[in-house]
């Protein structure tokens, strides 16, 4: 099969051919026909954030189940089915108590248990127990869910990752009240999908930042109320101005340590800001510590705090009823040729979520 190698920091992806395994135990093969293309694997060839070369990265995809293993009695071939990096165990403490995007022991391939990909005759590692960005994935059963089979999948292919992000740190980790009031720093993919959360959620207000103004036209068609462009105003005085003191809740979407700060420092008194972004290892967040006399909280979130089984299918059906836009959020598809195209115009700004699309 064809896939897109990582070779390591700051080095561009090459396509290149790639063996897969056959499944065993309680693995599934996906054949890919979608996956979007995230900021998170930014982080890891820009080198903020490390994951041993050669390896094949992606983890935001849809596809078509190809093959089961021996063990899997809950997907057959032909199975439509969102992939999701917060495979589970299902037997540790987290897990049994709801809380699976925290498993600790995810399921993987014993070690003396041959490679699941290999290239020129040697392992490839598997980035997030994905590696989307391939024509196929082998992975456990517990890194999947079924989805309707009139859902496109090249929209579903979002719901992986960016949008169960942001729409699910807004639903499930902040819980956004109606009638609140609510700030989203940055209008990528992650940013969008949390305003949109926050529309779903009933927020009366909905303030989305940024610097370039093409994302904030885009935050309007998703359901901002008002944008502020960082680039020219300090958001923070603007978010006061416009809320007499501040937001109820405030979400980090970019992975930057002075938006994080902003962040923090829009809201009310006991107002509650999620942290969102994959701020730069070894970064520190700065904060006035008397503040938090007046109860405000930070909080991270990890996937949105999803179950991803239970999750995807209701966020589907809120497409299939037009309360969550997909369709707004896709500047453009490409293939799998032109990722390093894809990587440079997100890390330009020039894009709010982009597809990579597979006829295999």
């Amino acid at each position: 099969m064809k896939a897109a190698i990582f070779h390591g920091p700051h080095q561009p992806l090459t396509t290149e051919q790639v063996d897969i395994d056959k499944p065993i135990d309680h693995e599934v093969v996906v054949r890919v026909v979608a996956s979007g293309v995230c900021h998170s694997d930014l982080h890891f060839v820009d080198g903020f954030y490390e994951f041993p070369a050669p390896a094949i990265l992606g983890h935001e995809a849809a596809g078509i189940v190809e093959e089961v293993g021996p063990q899997v009695d809950d997907f057959k071939p032909g199975d439509h089915v969102i992939a999701c990096l917060s495979v589970f165990c299902g037997r540790c403490e987290y897990c049994l108590t709801g809380r699976t995007n925290l498993c600790q022991t995810r399921p993987i391939r014993a070690k003396d248990a041959p490679p699941r990909l290999k290239w020129q005759d040697q392992p490839v590692n598997q980035f997030a127990n994905l590696s989307a960005y391939a024509e196929r994935m082998l992975v456990h059963s517990n890194a999947i869910v079924k989805i309707r089979d009139d859902m496109p999948l090249d929209r579903a292919a979002l719901i992986g990752c960016g949008v169960t992000t942001g729409v699910g740190a807004a639903l499930n980790t902040a819980k956004v009240a109606p009638g609140a009031t609510v700030a989203v720093f940055g209008m990528g993919g992650v940013g969008l999908s949390a305003v949109q959360g926050a529309r779903i959620a009933g927020a009366r207000m909905i303030i989305g930042v940024d610097v370039h103004d093409h994302k904030l036209e885009t935050a309007y068609e998703l359901g901002a109320t008002h944008t502020i462009n960082a680039s020219r105003l300090d958001p923070v005085k603007e978010i006061r101005d416009l809320t007499d003191g501040g937001v109820e809740y405030s979400f980090e979407a970019i992975g930057l340590k002075k938006a994080a700060e902003q962040c923090f420092d829009a809201l009310r008194p006991g107002g509650t800001a999620t942290i969102i972004g994959m701020i730069p290892m070894g970064q520190k967040i700065e904060l006035d510590g008397s503040v938090f006399l007046r109860e405000k909280k930070i909080q991270g979130s990890s996937m949105g705090s999803n179950r991803f089984k239970v999750d995807m299918p209701k966020y589907i059906d809120f497409y299939m009823q037009g309360r969550l836009k997909l369709d707004e959020m896709i500047t453009r598809r490409l293939e799998l040729d032109d990722l390093n195209e894809a990587l440079r115009a997100m890390k330009a700004g020039e894009v709010a979520r982009q597809v990579l699309t597979f006829n295999n």
